[in-house]
This record gives structure tokens, sequence and C-alpha cells, in this order.
């Protein structure tokens, strides 16, 4: 059995940046990752100004992630339509993008990455592998992002309707592009809605959350996004650049609006293992991202015990977020309130500012 004294599973944005400050820091530590090249996780990719802050003050540069800014919200609901500036200028980037960023930044530092190592499951600390091996550590960093460990799955009660997150890619085309260019567009429909923003590669990210019972009623994904371009001809519009045959990435179960309670010694929870604020939101990676940074820094100066201090405060900070994005996520997802939300957007555009503002997650100092 080897033995490491922190142990982080999983290299996307959480688990990388987690791994950087331990490096920086010259503290002992492994990160193991299951794919051995970087793939292109389902993910709305949506990096707000205050995800790209966080970014900045580890070495990541915004001209490396997309050189165009988003500055603009556009809302559809129903025959509504309602425009709002940002706050300030985000951006939208690839997972393939951000993760080779960001991992390469924390092997740059000196982090001790093994990639095309799976995980089969983990108890006590001790990680199984799935060629038969184990490490052990003591301090476990679950960063694997909405894919649950045996072992350590998230406690989450599935609802009669559970979420699902759906992705594909248009275009690019320069069409398209004077449609979506400049602007993150969020279509929402009868238990879903589908965000929309162009990424540095010119291609458009298409991220839907739906519930079950619309895909069960449709049959198939393709069907689903057939239906849905029929009752939003705004979003049909847009879906019309999907390429035939087009590859519809899934995800089933996602426990949009959990937190862990809390944790155990030695066990830090990162990114979506620690919490799944609704997507409407966009502050999923930013959320990923101060979970490693911040659980980083609680080990660093408290050791393997501080998981229990670190879930805590994280928690509670996540209380405001959560409940402003859950309340949006509700009446998002009804077609009636739906159109309210767009009527009151289009009549006060500062709303969408504020809703930003609420749903958005604190800096902690990063110092150990």
């Amino acid at each position: 059995m080897r033995r490491t004294p922190a142990l982080i599973v999983g290299g996307g944005p959480a688990g990388a940046a987690a791994a950087l400050l331990l490096a920086r820091a010259r503290a002992p530590h492994l990160l193991i990752e299951r794919s051995r090249e970087t793939g292109d996780a389902l993910c709305g990719g949506f990096l707000s100004w205050r995800t790209l802050e966080t970014l900045e003050r580890i070495g990541i540069r915004r001209g490396a992630l997309n050189r165009d800014d988003i500055r603009r919200l556009r809302l559809f609901a129903g025959r509504h339509k309602a425009e709002a500036w940002l706050p300030r200028p985000a951006l939208a980037v690839s997972r393939w993008r951000l993760d080779t960023l960001l991992l390469g930044h924390a092997i740059s530092a000196g982090a001790a990455v093994e990639r095309g190592v799976a995980v089969r499951s983990a108890e006590d600390r001790i990680v199984r592998l799935a060629d038969e091996g184990e490490i052990a550590a003591d301090a476990l960093f679950l960063a694997t992002g909405k894919h649950d460990l045996r072992g350590l799955a998230r406690p989450v009660a599935l609802t009669d309707d559970p979420m699902l997150g759906l992705r594909v890619r248009l275009g690019p085309s320069e069409a398209l592009d004077r449609l979506v260019g400049g602007t993150i567009e969020l279509h929402l429909f009868d238990r879903g809605y589908a965000g929309l923003a162009r990424q540095e590669d010119g291609t458009v990210n298409c991220c839907m959350a739906v519930h079950r019972s619309r895909l069960s009623e449709t049959g198939s994904p393709d069907a689903l996004l057939d239906v849905l371009g029929r009752e939003s001809p705004r979003l049909g519009e847009r879906l019309a650049w999907r390429a035939r045959g087009a590859t519809i990435d899934a995800v089933a179960n996602v426990p949009y609006g959990w937190r862990a309670a809390d944790t155990s010694p030695g066990l830090f929870r990162l990114g979506d293992q620690s919490a799944c604020i609704p997507s409407l939101a966009g502050e999923g990676m930013g959320i990923a991202i101060e979970s490693g940074l911040r659980a980083a820094t609680a080990y660093l100066r408290g050791g393997p015990d501080a998981s229990i201090a670190y879930q805590q405060r994280l928690t509670a900070d996540l209380v405001r977020p959560f409940a402003v994005a859950g309340a949006i996520r509700r009446a998002a997802e009804t077609p009636a309130w739906a159109s309210v939300l767009a009527w009151a957007v289009r009549l006060a555009p500062s709303l969408a500012g504020i809703a930003a503002h609420l749903t958005r997650i604190r800096h902690m100092p990063l110092d150990a």
C-alpha cells in the first residue's frame, strides 16, 4: 500500500487549485486523475468577474482563457425577451481549456500528478484503485466533480423528478456568432433552461438543466432538443447550428441545491462534492475553484483535522448564494413565473446585476 500525507482525487478545477497551493507551499501531496488526456467535461463554462479575479490571484490570466468578453445577459421566456448589462465583464471557456491551464499551472509549480489512475472506492481515507492497488492518506481531497465515489457518495435523496445535465456544441458560424456573441443567453422553458455562450474556439456551448420527466416525455435527447426548438423558436434558431449527428453529452441525477452539512477529520470535499449550486446562477466553477483554494489553505494551516472547520465555513458562506439561486431556478422552470422574471428584468435591468452579486461566493485569503 502506498501512502501520502495529502491525496487529491480528481484533476479538474477544484483538485488542480488545491494541488497548486500545496505545491507552492512544498507540502507533500499526490493528485490522481482517471483520464490520461484532458477532456471537455459537461459544464456551462461561465466564469463570472469574481471567478476571474480568483484565477488572476493564482496566476491564470483572463486572456489565456478567452479574449472575448461577455458583457450582457439576454433572457428568453416564451414570447418575452429581456437584456441587461452584467456587473462586470465575464467569460465563457471550455473545460478542456480551463482544466489544461489549471493543471498545467499546478504541475509547473511542482505538483505531483499521476494520470490514468482510476479510483474504485474509498474508506477511512484509503483509496482503492481499479488495478487493485491502494493509497492511504492523512488528508483526502475529494474532487471528483459530479461523479460520486463509492464509499463517499453524497447522501442525496433523489426526488421523483431529478435534474439532468445536457450539453451540445453549436457552430462555429458567423451567423450564430452575431446571435450569441458577447452575451450569456438564458432560454427558460417548462421544467428547465438552456444557457448559451461563445467559447474561446468560436463554438457556442449550449448547456441545459432539465427535469427527467421532460426527457421521458420525448424519449431521447435528440427528440427533446427538437421539441424544445419548436416550443422556443429563438432557442430553435440557435439549435439549428448543431451539426447532424453531433454528440449530446449527458449526466444524470444532478443534486442541484445540495451542500455538505459536515465531514469527517481528514476529508475535504471540493467542488460539486461539497456543494452543487443551481446552474442558472453561473457560479459552479467559481465554487469549485474557491473550494480547492480554501481546502488547501485550511490544510496548510491546521493539517487534516482542519477539514471540519473548512467544510462548516464553506457551507455557511453558501447559504445566501444557494437561497437566491434556488428561488430563481424554481421560478425559471415554471413558464408563468419565467415570464414574470423576463418582464421584471426588462422593466428593471439592474435586478440582473443584483442577482449576480447575491449568488457569488466571496474570496478567502490564500496565505497559509
